[in-house]
């Protein structure tokens, strides 16, 4: 059998069983979502440090008429993920981005986000906020050139992942100095910012630092949400009112924490702008696997809270499509199958929220069964020892939700 026709009765046969699977949206219900695919996640080739690439490139232009297709409305991209770093704030950057902006607005996508690459290149072997004041004046101009970036592609959030912010040897960087040299980069792209919306009379984006716990460097400096929380407010910032989180769920994941309760402290900080989305497995690397994929339970319970809270951020889509996926089965398995799961926890977290049991039980453990004012300890516990039973009751009826025994469902043994 020829090749090509074996690769089409495959793509044929993955066509035939996602159709089957059922639980698809179509894409103008996705649309309705504030989910925005990467490019670095779309083209994606399978590459890592001891995986060889499963697949061939993709050009911005092809990504985005994809993400049409399937209903994705927004996009996000690294600035080298578009532009060649010898071309960046060059004639030919412009060039690109003109070609970028026709092709967004040729599909009626939008650019959400740009982010900077300031990890990848050996330029930031030492960081970007390391000792050689000539690598700080190019990370500075780089982070600008993000900023003008964003405007000219019509972006409403700027990411910052410092993932060489850090030292492999001990006693080799100064912590604070080096804070404080990010902080100055930071400062530089939010007074561009500014100076830019004014030019342009528009209003300023939105910037958001992104942590993540370990990888590339041995140490990370801000390797937390909670890290990032603290340098904004650390009075470093010339303008911290402009700059928020943006946390991504498995680098919260990796390091042990809860995603939900990291997410809950930049909630009542008020920072918490963008989210990146995926999915993973505790105390190991970055897998960057799909949405509900590993933790779905889990996941409910972020959406049930960033739902009670209004949440009106983006949601992107910070994975990788596995290496065992071929370019055909990226947009027609991988990205329809995460944002269709998203909805669906979505959806079913609005469920458990008007649960009539959830809400009984919550009410029921908020109003207590002794006198408010009581100082007997021993009293105390004895009113509401059988209360404190509904915690296990309520985890016990997120199941059902999750699995639809909440509707009847059942099997038969």
């Amino acid at each position: 059998m020829k090749e090509s026709t074996l690769r089409k009765d495959q793509q044929e046969l993955v066509g035939r069983l996602m159709s089957t699977c059922g639980g698809s949206y179509p894409p103008e219900i996705r649309r309705k979502f504030f989910i925005s695919g990467p490019q670095w996640a779309a083209a994606y080739q399978g590459q890592a440090l001891f995986h060889a690439p499963t697949r061939t490139p993709l050009q911005p232009a092809e990504v985005i008429e994809r993400l049409a297709e399937i209903g994705i409305g927004w996009w996000t991209t690294h600035d080298t993920d578009i532009i060649p770093t010898d071309q960046l704030m060059t004639d030919r950057q412009d060039q690109i981005l003109e070609g970028i902006r026709k092709a967004l607005e040729r599909n009626g996508v939008a650019c959400s986000m740009v982010t900077g690459e300031t990890f990848y290149h050996p330029v930031w072997a030492a960081s970007p906020a390391g000792e050689q004041p000539e690598v700080r004046s190019y990370a500075r101009q780089r982070l600008e050139n993000v900023v003008e970036i964003g405007h000219r592609l019509g972006a409403q959030f700027l990411v910052y992942w410092p993932g060489t912010l850090g030292y492999q040897f001990q006693g080799v960087v100064e912590e604070t100095r080096m804070l404080k040299r990010y902080a100055e980069e930071i400062n530089a792209a939010c007074e561009k910012d500014l100076a830019v919306a004014r030019s342009m009379a528009i209003s300023p984006m939105r910037h958001c630092l992104e942590a993540k716990p370990f990888e590339p460097q041995a140490e990370l400096i801000l390797p937390t949400t909670d890290a990032m929380l603290t340098f904004i407010n650390s009075g470093m910032l010339k303008h911290p009112e402009m700059v928020g989180v943006n946390p991504e769920y498995l680098h919260e994941l990796m390091w042990g924490s809860a995603p939900r309760a990291a997410l809950a402290r930049a909630l009542v900080a008020g920072k918490l702008w963008h989210f990146d989305v995926n999915d993973g497995y505790r105390l190991k690397h970055d897998v960057d696997l799909a949405v509900g994929l590993v933790n779905p339970l889990d996941w409910l319970n972020v959406l049930i809270l960033l739902r009670a809270h209004g949440y009106n951020g983006p949601f992107n889509l910070d994975y990788k499509p596995p290496r065992t996926t071929s370019n055909y089965g990226v947009f027609q398995v991988s990205f329809p199958s995460a944002v269709d799961r998203f909805i669906t926890l979505w959806e079913i977290a609005g469920e458990a929220i008007s649960d009539p049991v959830i809400n009984e039980a919550t009410k029921a453990l908020e109003a207590g069964a002794a006198p408010a004012e009581s100082a007997d300890a021993n009293a105390i516990f004895e009113a509401n020892k059988e209360l404190w039973t509904l915690h296990e009751l309520i985890g016990h009826r997120l199941v059902q939700i999750l699995l639809g025994l909440n509707r009847g469902r059942a099997f038969s043994v």
